[in-house]
Protein backbone atom coordinates (compact mmCIF):
# COMPACT_ATOMS: atom_id res chain seq x y z
CA UNK A 1 0.00 0.00 0.00
CA UNK A 2 0.86 3.56 -0.78
CA UNK A 3 -0.17 7.03 -1.01
CA UNK A 4 -0.04 9.46 -3.77
CA UNK A 5 -1.64 13.46 -4.22
CA UNK A 6 -5.13 12.31 -6.42
CA UNK A 7 -8.10 14.10 -6.23
CA UNK A 8 -10.53 13.24 -4.16
CA UNK A 9 -13.73 13.35 -5.89
CA UNK A 10 -12.05 11.40 -8.45
CA UNK A 11 -10.64 8.31 -6.18
CA UNK A 12 -13.28 5.53 -5.35
CA UNK A 13 -12.30 3.70 -2.79
CA UNK A 14 -14.74 0.77 -2.76
CA UNK A 15 -13.16 -2.12 -3.49
CA UNK A 16 -16.21 -4.47 -4.86
CA UNK A 17 -18.62 -2.14 -7.30
CA UNK A 18 -22.18 -4.10 -6.70
CA UNK A 19 -24.90 -2.07 -7.91
CA UNK A 20 -27.46 -4.50 -8.93
CA UNK A 21 -31.15 -3.03 -9.79
CA UNK A 22 -33.57 -3.06 -7.31
CA UNK A 23 -36.45 -0.92 -9.07
CA UNK A 24 -38.93 -4.15 -9.06
CA UNK A 25 -37.73 -5.24 -5.45
CA UNK A 26 -38.94 -5.87 -2.08
CA UNK A 27 -37.56 -3.01 0.07
CA UNK A 28 -37.79 -4.79 2.89
CA UNK A 29 -35.14 -6.94 1.67
CA UNK A 30 -32.27 -4.71 0.92
CA UNK A 31 -31.23 -4.33 4.87
CA UNK A 32 -30.53 -8.35 4.83
CA UNK A 33 -28.69 -8.47 1.55
CA UNK A 34 -26.52 -5.86 2.71
CA UNK A 35 -25.62 -7.37 5.35
CA UNK A 36 -25.22 -10.28 3.65
CA UNK A 37 -22.80 -8.43 1.12
CA UNK A 38 -20.38 -7.04 3.58
CA UNK A 39 -20.34 -10.64 5.54
CA UNK A 40 -19.00 -11.58 2.34
CA UNK A 41 -16.32 -9.04 1.82
CA UNK A 42 -15.22 -9.61 5.66
CA UNK A 43 -14.49 -13.43 5.09
CA UNK A 44 -13.67 -13.45 1.49
CA UNK A 45 -11.08 -10.92 1.71
CA UNK A 46 -10.61 -9.99 5.41
CA UNK A 47 -9.94 -6.21 4.96
CA UNK A 48 -13.65 -4.58 5.99
CA UNK A 49 -11.69 -3.14 8.85
CA UNK A 50 -8.81 -1.82 7.21
CA UNK A 51 -11.10 -0.45 4.65
CA UNK A 52 -13.31 1.38 7.36
CA UNK A 53 -10.18 2.75 8.76
CA UNK A 54 -9.06 4.32 5.67
CA UNK A 55 -12.24 5.34 5.24
CA UNK A 56 -12.51 7.49 8.44
CA UNK A 57 -9.12 8.94 7.84
CA UNK A 58 -10.03 10.28 4.69
CA UNK A 59 -13.05 11.93 6.03
CA UNK A 60 -11.17 13.20 8.30
CA UNK A 61 -8.53 14.71 5.63
CA UNK A 62 -11.71 16.46 4.06
CA UNK A 63 -11.06 19.22 7.07
CA UNK A 64 -7.67 19.94 5.75
CA UNK A 65 -6.45 21.55 2.79
CA UNK A 66 -4.70 19.50 0.60
CA UNK A 67 -5.84 15.93 -1.80
CA UNK A 68 -5.01 12.78 -0.28
CA UNK A 69 -5.64 9.15 -1.89
CA UNK A 70 -5.14 5.70 -1.35
CA UNK A 71 -4.13 2.84 -3.25
CA UNK A 72 -4.18 -0.69 -2.14
CA UNK A 73 -2.77 -3.40 -4.41
CA UNK A 74 -4.34 -6.68 -4.30
CA UNK A 75 -7.28 -5.57 -2.61
CA UNK A 76 -9.44 -4.42 -5.40
CA UNK A 77 -12.76 -6.22 -6.63
CA UNK A 78 -12.68 -7.75 -10.03
CA UNK A 79 -15.70 -8.96 -12.44
CA UNK A 80 -16.19 -12.41 -11.51
CA UNK A 81 -16.18 -10.94 -7.15
CA UNK A 82 -18.95 -8.55 -8.58
CA UNK A 83 -21.11 -11.44 -10.69
CA UNK A 84 -20.68 -13.97 -8.02
CA UNK A 85 -22.82 -11.53 -5.67
CA UNK A 86 -25.13 -10.23 -8.56
CA UNK A 87 -26.00 -13.82 -8.67
CA UNK A 88 -27.02 -14.06 -5.24
CA UNK A 89 -29.30 -11.39 -5.19
CA UNK A 90 -31.29 -12.76 -8.17
CA UNK A 91 -31.44 -15.94 -7.35
CA UNK A 92 -32.79 -14.71 -3.59
CA UNK A 93 -35.17 -12.68 -6.22
CA UNK A 94 -36.53 -15.91 -8.12
CA UNK A 95 -37.38 -17.84 -4.86
CA UNK A 96 -39.56 -14.75 -3.89
CA UNK A 97 -41.23 -15.19 -7.43
CA UNK A 98 -41.37 -18.76 -7.02
CA UNK A 99 -43.08 -18.99 -3.32
CA UNK A 100 -45.79 -16.98 -4.79
CA UNK A 101 -47.21 -20.36 -5.67
CA UNK A 102 -47.02 -22.15 -2.69
CA UNK A 103 -49.40 -25.00 -2.35
CA UNK A 104 -50.38 -24.73 -6.08
CA UNK A 105 -47.53 -26.72 -7.71
CA UNK A 106 -47.75 -30.38 -6.79
CA UNK A 107 -46.56 -32.49 -7.49
CA UNK A 108 -44.33 -30.19 -9.97
CA UNK A 109 -41.80 -28.12 -7.90
CA UNK A 110 -42.06 -24.17 -7.37
CA UNK A 111 -39.63 -22.43 -9.52
CA UNK A 112 -39.11 -18.70 -10.32
CA UNK A 113 -37.25 -17.09 -12.89
CA UNK A 114 -35.63 -13.35 -13.90
CA UNK A 115 -34.15 -12.05 -16.78
CA UNK A 116 -31.41 -9.13 -15.95
CA UNK A 117 -29.82 -7.54 -19.41
CA UNK A 118 -27.08 -4.31 -18.36
CA UNK A 119 -27.85 -4.78 -14.86
CA UNK A 120 -31.89 -4.60 -14.76
CA UNK A 121 -34.42 -6.92 -14.85
CA UNK A 122 -36.16 -7.17 -17.95
CA UNK A 123 -38.38 -10.13 -17.07
CA UNK A 124 -39.80 -12.06 -14.32
CA UNK A 125 -41.90 -15.31 -13.98
CA UNK A 126 -43.03 -18.11 -11.94
CA UNK A 127 -44.61 -21.57 -12.20
CA UNK A 128 -48.13 -20.79 -11.11
CA UNK A 129 -49.90 -24.52 -11.52
CA UNK A 130 -48.95 -27.98 -12.83
CA UNK A 131 -49.78 -28.30 -16.12
CA UNK A 132 -48.91 -24.71 -17.06
CA UNK A 133 -45.81 -23.42 -18.73
CA UNK A 134 -42.57 -22.92 -15.99
CA UNK A 135 -41.16 -19.95 -14.90
CA UNK A 136 -38.90 -19.64 -17.95
CA UNK A 137 -41.48 -19.24 -20.28
CA UNK A 138 -43.37 -16.76 -18.57
CA UNK A 139 -40.38 -14.55 -17.57
CA UNK A 140 -39.27 -14.65 -21.48
CA UNK A 141 -42.44 -13.31 -22.53
CA UNK A 142 -42.32 -10.85 -19.91
CA UNK A 143 -38.88 -9.58 -21.12
CA UNK A 144 -39.61 -9.83 -25.05
CA UNK A 145 -36.66 -9.08 -27.56
CA UNK A 146 -34.88 -7.94 -24.92
CA UNK A 147 -33.97 -11.45 -23.43
CA UNK A 148 -31.57 -11.50 -26.35
CA UNK A 149 -27.94 -11.52 -24.78
CA UNK A 150 -29.46 -11.27 -21.52
CA UNK A 151 -28.87 -13.36 -18.24
CA UNK A 152 -31.43 -15.93 -16.62
CA UNK A 153 -31.54 -16.73 -13.31
CA UNK A 154 -33.48 -19.89 -12.24
CA UNK A 155 -33.63 -21.45 -8.94
CA UNK A 156 -33.93 -25.07 -10.37
CA UNK A 157 -32.31 -25.96 -13.46
CA UNK A 158 -34.43 -25.89 -16.44
CA UNK A 159 -35.81 -28.83 -17.72
CA UNK A 160 -34.93 -30.64 -21.22
CA UNK A 161 -37.56 -33.05 -21.33
CA UNK A 162 -41.06 -33.05 -22.76
CA UNK A 163 -44.06 -33.39 -20.34
CA UNK A 164 -47.31 -31.03 -20.60
CA UNK A 165 -45.14 -27.87 -21.63
CA UNK A 166 -41.56 -27.67 -23.95
CA UNK A 167 -38.51 -28.22 -22.84
CA UNK A 168 -37.39 -24.43 -20.96
CA UNK A 169 -33.90 -25.25 -22.30
CA UNK A 170 -35.05 -24.78 -25.74
CA UNK A 171 -36.73 -21.67 -24.95
CA UNK A 172 -33.64 -20.20 -23.18
CA UNK A 173 -31.81 -21.16 -26.46
CA UNK A 174 -34.60 -20.04 -29.06
CA UNK A 175 -34.43 -16.64 -27.22
CA UNK A 176 -30.65 -16.29 -27.42
CA UNK A 177 -29.78 -15.12 -23.58
CA UNK A 178 -25.91 -15.20 -23.16
CA UNK A 179 -25.90 -16.54 -19.66
CA UNK A 180 -28.16 -19.02 -17.24
CA UNK A 181 -27.38 -18.79 -13.52
CA UNK A 182 -28.44 -21.85 -11.73
CA UNK A 183 -30.06 -22.36 -8.12
CA UNK A 184 -29.72 -25.83 -7.93
CA UNK A 185 -29.63 -28.53 -10.28
CA UNK A 186 -32.68 -30.82 -10.63
CA UNK A 187 -33.14 -34.21 -8.53
CA UNK A 188 -35.65 -35.36 -11.04
CA UNK A 189 -33.51 -38.45 -12.75
CA UNK A 190 -35.44 -37.67 -16.21
CA UNK A 191 -33.39 -34.13 -15.97
CA UNK A 192 -30.08 -34.60 -13.78
CA UNK A 193 -28.13 -31.60 -15.74
CA UNK A 194 -29.13 -32.71 -19.09
CA UNK A 195 -30.90 -29.29 -18.90
CA UNK A 196 -27.60 -27.54 -17.74
CA UNK A 197 -25.43 -29.39 -20.63
CA UNK A 198 -28.05 -28.57 -23.62
CA UNK A 199 -27.44 -25.16 -22.96
CA UNK A 200 -23.74 -25.46 -22.26
CA UNK A 201 -24.05 -27.54 -25.82
CA UNK A 202 -25.50 -24.56 -27.49
CA UNK A 203 -22.74 -22.04 -26.51
CA UNK A 204 -24.60 -20.32 -23.50
CA UNK A 205 -22.68 -19.78 -20.24
CA UNK A 206 -24.18 -21.81 -17.68
CA UNK A 207 -23.30 -20.92 -13.50
CA UNK A 208 -24.91 -23.71 -10.94
CA UNK A 209 -24.85 -23.82 -7.20
CA UNK A 210 -26.18 -20.05 -6.63
CA UNK A 211 -27.95 -19.97 -3.07
CA UNK A 212 -28.41 -23.30 -3.38
CA UNK A 213 -29.69 -24.32 0.62
CA UNK A 214 -31.98 -21.69 -0.51
CA UNK A 215 -33.23 -23.17 -3.56
CA UNK A 216 -33.56 -26.67 -1.48
CA UNK A 217 -35.12 -25.48 1.16
CA UNK A 218 -38.03 -23.74 -0.97
CA UNK A 219 -38.88 -27.77 -2.52
CA UNK A 220 -37.76 -29.60 0.45
CA UNK A 221 -40.53 -31.54 0.16
CA UNK A 222 -40.45 -32.15 -3.88
CA UNK A 223 -36.70 -33.29 -3.97
CA UNK A 224 -37.62 -35.91 -0.86
CA UNK A 225 -40.21 -37.41 -3.09
CA UNK A 226 -37.95 -37.17 -6.07
CA UNK A 227 -34.74 -38.97 -4.31
CA UNK A 228 -36.97 -41.18 -1.96
CA UNK A 229 -40.54 -42.13 -3.94
CA UNK A 230 -42.45 -41.27 -0.74
CA UNK A 231 -44.41 -38.54 0.60
CA UNK A 232 -42.27 -35.10 2.85
CA UNK A 233 -43.55 -35.91 6.42
CA UNK A 234 -43.91 -33.10 9.32
CA UNK A 235 -44.93 -33.84 12.33
CA UNK A 236 -46.37 -31.31 14.02
CA UNK A 237 -48.08 -30.97 17.94
CA UNK A 238 -48.42 -28.34 20.57
CA UNK A 239 -47.24 -28.63 23.76
CA UNK A 240 -47.81 -26.43 27.50
CA UNK A 241 -45.41 -24.13 28.59
CA UNK A 242 -44.79 -27.23 31.59
CA UNK A 243 -44.03 -29.94 28.93
CA UNK A 244 -47.84 -31.29 28.64
CA UNK A 245 -49.62 -31.92 25.45
CA UNK A 246 -52.37 -30.05 24.27
CA UNK A 247 -54.83 -30.20 21.58
CA UNK A 248 -54.94 -26.21 21.49
CA UNK A 249 -53.58 -24.05 19.08
CA UNK A 250 -52.11 -20.59 19.55
CA UNK A 251 -53.89 -17.45 18.85
CA UNK A 252 -54.39 -16.25 15.04
CA UNK A 253 -52.03 -19.70 13.99
CA UNK A 254 -55.62 -20.56 11.95
CA UNK A 255 -56.25 -17.77 10.94
CA UNK A 256 -54.73 -16.32 6.93
CA UNK A 257 -50.91 -15.65 7.91
CA UNK A 258 -50.77 -18.12 11.06
CA UNK A 259 -48.22 -20.52 11.12
CA UNK A 260 -50.80 -23.36 11.25
CA UNK A 261 -52.96 -22.16 8.06
CA UNK A 262 -49.61 -22.00 6.64
CA UNK A 263 -48.63 -25.67 7.33
CA UNK A 264 -51.55 -26.56 5.69
CA UNK A 265 -51.20 -24.39 2.31
CA UNK A 266 -47.71 -25.92 2.09
CA UNK A 267 -48.72 -29.81 2.51
CA UNK A 268 -50.88 -31.81 0.16
CA UNK A 269 -52.26 -33.87 2.93
CA UNK A 270 -53.01 -33.32 6.50
CA UNK A 271 -52.99 -36.32 8.98
CA UNK A 272 -55.79 -36.40 11.47
CA UNK A 273 -57.36 -38.37 14.50
CA UNK A 274 -61.40 -38.39 13.95
CA UNK A 275 -61.24 -37.78 18.00
CA UNK A 276 -59.99 -34.18 17.35
CA UNK A 277 -63.56 -33.61 15.32
CA UNK A 278 -64.87 -33.25 18.65
CA UNK A 279 -63.87 -29.81 19.55
CA UNK A 280 -62.20 -28.95 16.49
CA UNK A 281 -63.48 -28.34 12.22
CA UNK A 282 -61.79 -30.33 10.05
CA UNK A 283 -58.83 -28.45 9.27
CA UNK A 284 -58.45 -25.47 6.23
CA UNK A 285 -55.92 -23.21 5.33
CA UNK A 286 -56.97 -19.23 5.72
CA UNK A 287 -54.12 -18.18 2.56
CA UNK A 288 -55.97 -16.88 -0.18
CA UNK A 289 -56.24 -18.68 -3.15
CA UNK A 290 -54.81 -22.00 -1.35
CA UNK A 291 -55.60 -25.36 -2.36
CA UNK A 292 -57.33 -27.51 0.45
CA UNK A 293 -55.13 -30.31 1.39
CA UNK A 294 -56.40 -33.66 1.66
CA UNK A 295 -57.97 -34.78 5.12
CA UNK A 296 -56.89 -38.15 6.05
CA UNK A 297 -58.75 -39.25 9.23
CA UNK A 298 -58.02 -41.92 11.47
CA UNK A 299 -60.63 -43.28 13.28
CA UNK A 300 -60.03 -46.19 15.52
CA UNK A 301 -63.38 -46.27 18.00
CA UNK A 302 -66.66 -45.55 16.50
CA UNK A 303 -67.13 -41.32 16.41
CA UNK A 304 -70.21 -39.72 15.67
CA UNK A 305 -68.31 -36.55 15.35
CA UNK A 306 -67.29 -37.39 11.99
CA UNK A 307 -70.67 -37.63 10.55
CA UNK A 308 -71.31 -34.44 11.45
CA UNK A 309 -68.79 -32.81 9.82
CA UNK A 310 -69.19 -34.90 6.59
CA UNK A 311 -73.09 -33.89 6.63
CA UNK A 312 -72.08 -30.05 6.25
CA UNK A 313 -69.40 -30.83 3.95
CA UNK A 314 -70.34 -30.03 -0.36
CA UNK A 315 -69.62 -32.82 -3.06
CA UNK A 316 -66.11 -31.15 -3.77
CA UNK A 317 -64.98 -31.04 -0.11
CA UNK A 318 -65.84 -34.43 0.65
CA UNK A 319 -64.06 -35.94 -2.26
CA UNK A 320 -60.92 -34.35 -0.23
CA UNK A 321 -61.45 -36.47 2.67
CA UNK A 322 -60.23 -40.33 3.16
CA UNK A 323 -61.20 -42.42 6.74
CA UNK A 324 -58.95 -44.78 7.55
CA UNK A 325 -60.14 -47.52 10.58
CA UNK A 326 -59.87 -50.57 12.09
CA UNK A 327 -63.12 -51.74 12.51
CA UNK A 328 -66.33 -51.75 10.22
CA UNK A 329 -68.29 -48.27 9.66
CA UNK A 330 -70.76 -46.78 7.20
CA UNK A 331 -69.66 -43.51 8.24
CA UNK A 332 -68.40 -41.78 4.79
CA UNK A 333 -69.82 -44.01 2.35
CA UNK A 334 -73.34 -41.83 1.37
CA UNK A 335 -70.78 -38.77 1.10
CA UNK A 336 -68.69 -40.15 -1.28
CA UNK A 337 -66.01 -40.44 1.12
CA UNK A 338 -63.47 -43.46 0.54
CA UNK A 339 -62.89 -45.66 3.62
CA UNK A 340 -59.86 -47.79 4.03
CA UNK A 341 -60.57 -50.86 7.02
CA UNK A 342 -57.55 -52.04 8.22
CA UNK A 343 -56.05 -54.73 10.92
CA UNK A 344 -53.98 -52.03 11.69
CA UNK A 345 -53.42 -48.49 10.69
CA UNK A 346 -49.53 -47.71 9.96
CA UNK A 347 -47.97 -44.73 8.55
CA UNK A 348 -46.60 -46.58 5.77
CA UNK A 349 -50.33 -47.57 4.30
CA UNK A 350 -51.21 -43.84 4.61
CA UNK A 351 -48.28 -42.49 2.79
CA UNK A 352 -48.49 -45.22 0.12
CA UNK A 353 -52.16 -44.02 -0.43
CA UNK A 354 -50.54 -40.68 -0.66
CA UNK A 355 -47.91 -42.06 -3.46
CA UNK A 356 -50.91 -43.23 -5.35
CA UNK A 357 -52.05 -39.87 -5.40
CA UNK A 358 -49.08 -37.89 -6.43
CA UNK A 359 -48.62 -36.33 -3.43
CA UNK A 360 -45.63 -35.10 -2.59
CA UNK A 361 -46.08 -33.65 1.35
CA UNK A 362 -48.25 -34.72 4.37
CA UNK A 363 -48.85 -33.12 7.84
CA UNK A 364 -48.80 -35.63 10.85
CA UNK A 365 -51.08 -32.95 13.44
CA UNK A 366 -51.19 -34.90 16.64
CA UNK A 367 -54.78 -33.41 18.41
CA UNK A 368 -57.51 -35.53 19.27
CA UNK A 369 -56.73 -39.18 20.56
CA UNK A 370 -52.92 -39.22 20.44
CA UNK A 371 -53.49 -43.05 21.36
CA UNK A 372 -55.02 -43.24 17.59
CA UNK A 373 -51.14 -42.44 16.49
CA UNK A 374 -49.39 -45.12 18.82
CA UNK A 375 -48.67 -47.33 15.93
CA UNK A 376 -48.26 -44.30 13.71
CA UNK A 377 -45.41 -43.08 14.92
CA UNK A 378 -43.57 -45.81 14.96
CA UNK A 379 -42.26 -44.26 11.14
CA UNK A 380 -40.01 -41.45 13.50
CA UNK A 381 -37.93 -44.47 13.89
CA UNK A 382 -38.35 -45.99 10.57
CA UNK A 383 -36.94 -42.63 9.27
CA UNK A 384 -40.39 -41.96 7.93
CA UNK A 385 -40.94 -38.77 9.30
CA UNK A 386 -38.81 -35.97 8.29
CA UNK A 387 -39.40 -32.59 10.03
CA UNK A 388 -40.52 -31.65 14.01
CA UNK A 389 -42.74 -28.54 14.71
CA UNK A 390 -43.39 -27.82 17.80
CA UNK A 391 -45.83 -25.11 19.35
CA UNK A 392 -44.91 -24.21 22.77
CA UNK A 393 -48.23 -22.51 24.38
CA UNK A 394 -48.27 -20.02 27.20
CA UNK A 395 -50.30 -21.84 29.03
CA UNK A 396 -50.11 -24.57 32.00
CA UNK A 397 -51.47 -28.03 31.33
CA UNK A 398 -54.84 -28.65 33.24
CA UNK A 399 -54.72 -31.89 35.14
CA UNK A 400 -52.76 -35.49 34.77
CA UNK A 401 -50.84 -35.62 31.71
CA UNK A 402 -51.80 -38.40 29.49
CA UNK A 403 -50.18 -41.63 29.98
CA UNK A 404 -49.63 -42.34 26.13
CA UNK A 405 -47.56 -39.32 25.70
CA UNK A 406 -44.94 -41.76 26.11
CA UNK A 407 -45.95 -42.88 22.18
CA UNK A 408 -45.20 -39.44 20.50
CA UNK A 409 -41.55 -38.59 22.27
CA UNK A 410 -39.26 -38.57 19.74
CA UNK A 411 -36.33 -41.11 19.71
CA UNK A 412 -32.99 -39.81 20.72
CA UNK A 413 -31.32 -42.26 17.75
CA UNK A 414 -33.12 -40.29 15.30
CA UNK A 415 -31.76 -37.04 16.63
CA UNK A 416 -32.41 -33.71 15.33
CA UNK A 417 -30.48 -30.87 13.19
CA UNK A 418 -30.80 -27.15 12.14
CA UNK A 419 -33.21 -26.80 15.00
CA UNK A 420 -34.40 -23.57 15.19
CA UNK A 421 -36.89 -21.59 17.63
CA UNK A 422 -39.02 -18.19 16.58
CA UNK A 423 -41.45 -16.36 17.94
CA UNK A 424 -45.12 -16.79 16.78
CA UNK A 425 -47.71 -14.49 18.36
CA UNK A 426 -47.66 -15.50 21.92
CA UNK A 427 -46.19 -19.13 21.36
CA UNK A 428 -42.89 -20.40 20.55
CA UNK A 429 -42.78 -22.57 17.43
CA UNK A 430 -39.55 -24.94 17.30
CA UNK A 431 -38.98 -26.43 13.98
CA UNK A 432 -36.21 -29.09 13.10
CA UNK A 433 -35.23 -31.93 10.68
CA UNK A 434 -34.55 -35.41 11.72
Amino acid sequence: MYAQTLPLLNNDLNPIKFQPSFHCLNPNSLPTDSYKFNSFLKFSYGFCNLTKRVSESLNKSRKHIGLVGIRMEGLQGNKDTDSINDDGFYIRRCVELAKKAIGCTSPNPMVGCVIVKDGEIVGEGFHPKAGQPHAEVFALRDAGESAENATAYVSLEPCNHFGRTPPCSEALIKAKVKKVVVGMVDPNPIVASRGVAKLRDAGIDVTVGIEEELCKKLNEAWIHQMQTGMPFVTLRYSLTIDGGFSDELGEESTETNGYYSRLLQEHDAVILSSKSLKNCQLPESKEPKSNQPLRVIIAKAPNHAIKIHLDTLEEEAASKVVIFTDYETGVGSEHGVETFVLDVVKLTTILEHCKRQGLCSVLLDLRGGYDDFEEILKGVEGNLIQKLVVEVLPVWSEGKKDVSVEAIRISQKSGLKNFEPKKVGKSVLLEGYF
